[in-house]
């Protein structure tokens, strides 16, 4: 309530008592000062007021809307009326009257009494309507609710205009009609903090508010909403209380900044804002990213009243390169401007997997900075946070806590995944493990892992061979989500245990037929020779000695070389699989730098145009065809220079 402090005296009949239009507004100070104002408060209800904003026995500015033999009927505001029964009536009046009246009494049955009242000197008070704000999670068909909360989607549609409201609780689906295919409310936008009333209905087996009213709240009461708003989603953020599903001291510190990334996400989707996913197109990767689909995909529906959410709230895609191209940027920027303009969609959170760390990914990042679009990454590649970390909203790496790539991504999003959704724990025990077996891992904790992995029903050659099931599946899908497939090889949201058997078997088979196969085709082909270090460097040229544009692909075929010559000697081994104009770079037990190699090449041979990364042991690099020898000659002679540390292993298996 805002009050009048000027006192005004009434007369009755056509000049009976208004506000007065030049009283100024109360604020909350005067309410103070009129404590002391012992002169009677006539209460001016606003339009939109209800019963609920009056109270019996105080005074109110009220207009005469109909005169009957046994008195008059009076409005005070748009819902709330009544009458003056004659036996209470001072004088006489007209429609269109103005008088003060006491409210006398509320019935049972909803009739509303009041006296005629005639106060010598008094001040008037106005009131603002205070819906009582219904949370949108728990509607049922039939409720008649008012919503407070943000516009997170507007979409027109061939008939209804369809609003999306968050509240703290959850989001619902608000249908606004106007003529079939014109937008309602037209002034409000996405972002905005709005009242909806409505009647809550059932459509398509989802909750519906059908809109009565759908107000943009003024300024100032918005600021308070959104305050509100703002704490309550902070609240409900906080991520879930659970403890690694291994005890690992190094991984404390990771732990902490993946509580940190859970919140944002969970945050992410409350705020009704779509998730994309990118996702290095490995085992790891995948190990990454099946389980934190599947926590937001729950949390959406969790959230949202349209069991359709997360289809639409929710998209993963592979990256066959270790960082993000811009050929991927460029499509993910085009869908979500797309979903902006159809659908009515907030611009998405990016969220990167298995890649996003190094200097590679800056310029696709500066890319979705032209439209202020948040990113997160998760990656264990050798990071570049001078470069990267001013164009992220969140950053999670081993390498930023003196760890290394033997705490892969699939390790940390298992635990990014349980603090979205702890319910997804029984289910992800054995993903660790495969993530770890899959990159080759030789961290501390990869013993506990598989023996959780064990205790799931899960022996190692189980692990490998799901590993090799994943590989040989993103291989093959390219550029393609192969949600039910992939989930069922990593039998993680698998509702049929037989057929995981079933597919793991026939896929890892399959995959061990063709790296066999691609062995025996390059193994005579392969150059060798000895570095002044001791350690052996194997050649091949994969463009003339390999089955190209099938599995494995050259990186693959690189690494399965590589591992079998380090099997052979059992000495420190670096192996050169390349192309027309690319090189893939595997080491064991020699100190190398990748990417300090690239930055030195860029400055000794800038007409080839060298570029890549990837790991310190690890790594591949793109380069201008014709310079090939220059490249391929000038990366020989660095690795020749290189110290022989037998701690180090290439466990990282490259795609690409």
């Amino acid at each position: 309530m805002s009050e009048n402090t000027a006192g005004d005296s009434g007369t009755r009949g056509d000049s009976s008592p208004e506000p007065d239009a030049d009283e100024a507004e109360g604020t909350v100070e005067g309410r103070s000062e009129s404590a002391t104002d012992d002169r009677p408060t006539v209460y001016d209800l606003a339009p939109d007021c209800t019963l609920e904003d009056a109270a019996v026995g105080d005074l109110y500015h009220a207009e005469v809307n109909g005169v009957v033999d046994y008195g008059v009927f009076v409005d005070l505001s748009d819902a709330v009326s009544g009458l003056v029964h004659e036996s209470n009536l001072d004088g006489d009046y007209a429609v269109g009257d103005r008088l003060i009246v006491r409210l006398t009494e509320v019935k049972e049955n909803g009739d509303v009494a009041f006296d005629d009242a005639d106060p010598d000197d008094y001040r008037t008070e106005t009131v603002a309507h205070e819906p009582t704000v219904s949370r949108v999670h728990g509607l049922a068909p039939g409720d008649e609710v008012t919503v407070e909360g943000e516009v997170v989607q507007a979409k027109q549609t061939g008939g209804p205009t369809i609003f999306a409201v968050a509240d703290a609780s959850g989001v619902v689906s608000c249908a606004a009609f106007e003529s079939a295919g014109v937008r309602a409310y037209p002034e409000v936008e996405v972002g905005d903090m709005v009242h909806v009333t409505g009647t809550i209905e059932s459509r398509k087996n989802a909750l519906q508010l059908e809109v009565d009213s759908l107000t943009r709240l003024p300024d100032g009461r918005a600021a308070e909403a959104r305050d509100r708003f703002e704490a309550a989603l902070d609240e409900r953020a906080e991520p879930a209380d659970v403890d690694p599903l291994v005890e690992w001291e190094a991984f404390e510190p990771i732990h902490e900044d993946l509580r940190d990334l859970a919140r944002l996400i969970r945050r992410t989707v409350l705020a009704g804002r779509p998730i994309r996913v990118r996702h290095h197109a490995d085992g790891d990767g995948m190990c990454a990213a099946i389980p934190v689909q599947l926590a937001v995909e729950n949390f959406v529906e969790a959230v949202h009243e349209d069991p359709d959410a997360s289809r639409h709230l929710f998209k993963r895609l592979p990256s066959k390169a270790p960082y993000y191209e811009m050929e991927d940027v460029t499509r993910d920027l085009n869908f979500a401007l797309e979903g902006r303009a159809r659908h009515g969609q907030k611009l998405p959170f990016l969220l990167m997997l298995d890649n996003g760390s190094t200097e590679e990914d800056v310029p696709a990042y500066e890319n979705l900075a032209h439209y202020d679009i948040p990113i997160a990454a998760v990656d264990h590649h050798h990071p570049d946070p001078e470069a990267v970390d001013p164009l992220l909203d969140a950053h999670v790496n081993p390498y930023l806590h003196g760890e290394d790539y033997r705490v892969t991504t699939g390790m940390m999003c298992v635990e990014l995944a349980r603090l979205v959704d702890p319910s997804l724990t029984e289910e992800l025990e054995h993903v660790p493990a495969v993530a770890g077996l899959s990159d080759r891992s030789k961290a501390e904790a990869m013993d506990d892992y598989v023996a959780l992995a064990e205790d799931a029903g899960y022996d190692e050659s189980d692990l490998l061979d799901i590993g090799e099931a994943l590989d040989y599946a993103a291989h093959w899908l390219r550029y393609s989500e192969g949600k039910t497939l992939v989930n069922d090889a990593l039998n993680v949201g698998c509702d049929d245990e037989s057929r995981h058997d079933e597919l793991v078997e026939f896929l890892s088979e399959r995959a061990e037929r063709d790296v066999e196969r691609q062995l025996d085709a390059v193994d005579d082909h392969v150059d060798h020779e000895r570095l002044a270090s001791g350690a052996h460097l194997y050649r091949i040229d994969l463009d003339e000695y390999a089955h190209r544009f099938t599995y494995p692909a050259p990186g693959k075929t690189t690494g399965e070389l590589h591992d079998a010559k380090v099997k052979e000697t059992g000495d420190p081994v670096i192996t050169i699989g390349y192309g027309p104009d690319f090189c893939v770079l595997r080491s064991d037990g020699v100190r190398l730098d990748i990417p300090n190699m690239v930055t030195e090449l860029n400055e000794e041979l800038p007409e080839a145009g060298v570029s890549g990364g990837g790991h310190l042991v690890v790594g591949s690099i793109k380069f201008v065809k014709g310079r090939r020898s220059e490249v391929i000659e000038a990366l020989v002679e660095k690795m020749a220079g290189a110290e022989i540390d037998e701690a180090l292993s290439s466990t990282i298996a490259l795609d690409d």
